[in-house]
Parts: C-alpha cells; structure tokens; sequence
C-alpha cells in the first residue's frame, strides 16, 4: 500500500466525519438524547485509534534518520576500502535493528491498544428497524461506524502492523452471502465500493505481516542490498564504488521520510476536526 493511497484512506475518514456533523446540523436532533453519546463514542473511537497510527509512524524516525545518516556518509566516501565498508556494515546492522525494533514496538500497540476495540467491517449488512432512530441518525452513524473501520484497518495494516487483529480475513465477519442494506441509509453504489475495496486489500494481505507501506518496504530492500554488494566486495581486498547503491538507499529513505512527515501533518489536521467537531454538536445542543 502506498503512501498516496493511504493518505487518500486518511482523506475518507476526514470527508465523512465532517458530512456526518454536516447532516447533524440539518436533522434538528432532540437535545438530551442518547444519539449524541453514539456520535462521541464513535469520535473517541477515531480519536484514539488514529493516535495508535501517529505513535506507529512516528516509531519509524530513528529507523529512516540513521538510513539517510548512512546515505549521507556514503556520498562523501564514494570509493570503500575493506576497513571502511565493515564500519557502514556496523551501520547497516544498526539500521536494521531499528527496522525489528519498530516492528515489535508497532505490534504491542496493535495488541494491547486495538485488540480491545475489536474493529470489525461487516459487508453483510442487515438494516434493522432500529437504525431509523433519531430521523435516520442512527442509520447513517453505523455506516459512518462501519466503514471506518474497513478504512481504520486498512491504515493500521499499511502503516504499522498487519496481525490477525487487524487482518481483514480474520476480523470480518458475517457469511459470503449477497449483501443487504437501505439504500436510503447507506446509497448501494457506496457500499459496493467499500466491499470491493475490503476483498482487494483482503486479497493483497493475505498471508503478510509487518508494516505493508510500500515505500517501507521499497527501503528496507534498498538496504538489504546495499548490504550484500557490501559484504560481496569486502572479500575482495580491493576499493569498490558503492555509488549507485547510496544513491537508491537516499532516494528510498528521503522518500519515506517525507511520506511519514506529510502523513502526521494530515493525521494532527484530523485530530483538530475531531476536536471542532464534537465542540459543534455539544454547542448545537447547549444553544437548542
């Protein structure tokens, strides 16, 4: 999963919070009522999830810091001698353990801060008489709720870790049966493509683990074979150029880098509409 296609993911969320407190506005919703507890659990859900995303993402600094240290030092030493490449190897080895370290920090926030929310997309959807409740709110705030959570999963899996917990295989639910929905509560055309979507990224997970950000990878095989041109030609005694190999290393890793950077800067505007939005509807009913 790319970056840009993960920002897009970010975007989704962003658009559909802002249109849920959009048709708030409109339905003139009885104050004092429980669909107001609805939307904040539901706000605090995203709140607290995106927040595991930035810690996530954040875990990979130290990691894409010493790459492009490591890039940076190559372009002044072009030419390695055996001595001078064993001391990029111990870099190298440093990096990488940064790269396990993060990993298994990403993976004890999946389990001891997602696992407990129990994030499900169920594109088997039947409309019960319930979610008509409050002029059609409760309809439209389980949508909201349920493709979140395809969105939520889709982020945690790209951006750091895909485990059982978020691996969309085992976390749906409900049979592989056609599915039912109110097109007046969710629009037919909307939640087709949120299945599709849901089977494509199902089908590219399937089996993987790890953080699935492409341009992560992109880097870690750029390292990965920076590293074995360099144990290659440090048997030979001889000067080598590595070059081309620095150049890669520092084009992947800047790549991440900035991808990461713009990434927080989106997650922090989230976090701020979150915040105007649950101040919007408190007013809406302070002043009713």
């Amino acid at each position: 999963m790319s970056i840009h296609f993960l920002s897009n993911v970010l975007s989704s969320l962003q658009s559909f919070h802002s249109q849920l407190i959009a048709v708030v506005q409109k339905l003139h919703l009885p104050v004092g009522e429980k669909w107001l507890d609805e939307y904040m659990d539901e706000s605090a859900r995203l709140w607290e999830v995106c927040h595991v995303i930035k810690s996530g993402i954040t875990n990979m600094e130290n990691y894409y810091s010493s790459a492009v240290t490591i890039a940076a030092t190559l372009e002044n030493h072009r030419f390695l001698n055996p001595q001078s490449s064993r001391q990029v190897l111990r870099a190298i080895n440093g990096c990488q353990r940064e790269r396990v370290g993060l990993e298994e920090e990403n993976r004890g926030l999946i389990r001891t801060r997602i696992q407990p929310l129990m994030m499900k997309f169920d594109k088997n959807v039947m409309i019960e008489s319930k979610f008509n409740g409050f002029n059609g709110f409760r309809g439209v705030l389980f949508a909201l709720r349920n493709t979140n959570s395809l969105l939520l999963m889709i982020l945690l899996s790209g951006l750091v870790y895909c485990s059982p917990v978020t691996s969309f295989s085992s976390s749906c639910h409900g049979n592989n049966n056609a599915m039912s929905y109110n097109d007046n509560v969710f629009g037919s055309g909307f939640m087709v493509s949120a299945t599709r979507l849901h089977e494509k990224v199902k089908e590219n997970e399937e089996g993987q683990n790890g953080v699935l950000l492409y341009e992560f990878w992109n880097a870690r095989s750029a390292i990965d074979e920076l590293k074995t041109e360099l144990e290659r030609m440090k048997g030979t005694g001889m000067e080598f150029d590595v070059s081309e190999g620095a150049e890669k290393l520092k084009s992947c890793f800047v790549g991440l880098q900035c991808g990461i950077e713009n990434m927080i800067v989106q997650l922090d505007d989230f976090f701020d509409e979150i915040v105007e939005g649950r101040k919007k509807l408190l007013d809406l009913c302070t002043h009713s």
